[in-house]
């Protein structure tokens, strides 16, 4: 492989993988922010049980119980669904890392297969630079006994 195929070949993983870094960085951000509203909606759960609790003690009617009841469902329903799109959102970030770890494992290639292609020229290189040594050397033999 030439190395002007395998540099764009490095380029464009590089790229790719930059992308998916950047993907998975959304995700991570999405998946917290996600979770940061569960933990919100269980805590407003909590303080409002603890506020029907007084009230039940208080001795609040019937219909005043009920309200808060309704309402602790509608709560409970929020917190499901919350607790879907964080469900949700956790399943994407193990997506854009699989995706980002697969991105890196081939710009590593790449960048291997460059590094093996830059070592074969330099021994080449070293090879030829050794073997016009050795002529240049045996040159200067010659013409010193002639």
């Amino acid at each position: 492989m030439q190395s002007s195929t395998l540099t764009t070949l490095i380029e464009i993983a590089e790229k790719l993988t930059d992308e998916a870094a950047a993907r998975l960085g959304s995700a991570i951000r999405n998946y917290e922010d996600m979770e940061g509203k569960l933990n919100l909606l269980k805590k407003y759960r909590d303080d409002y049980s603890i506020k029907m609790q007084v009230e039940m003690k208080a001795g609040r009617d019937m219909q005043h119980i009920r309200n808060f009841q309704v309402f602790m469902g509608k709560i409970d329903d929020a917190i499901f669904g919350q607790q879907q799109l964080v469900a949700d959102a956790q399943k994407r970030v193990h997506a854009e890392k699989l995706n980002w770890q697969e991105q890196e494992k081939k710009r590593m290639s790449y960048s291997a297969l460059e590094q093996r292609a830059e070592k074969v020229l330099q021994k080449k290189e070293a090879k030829r630079d050794q073997q016009q040594s050795d002529e240049h050397g045996a040159r200067q033999a010659h013409y010193k006994q002639n």
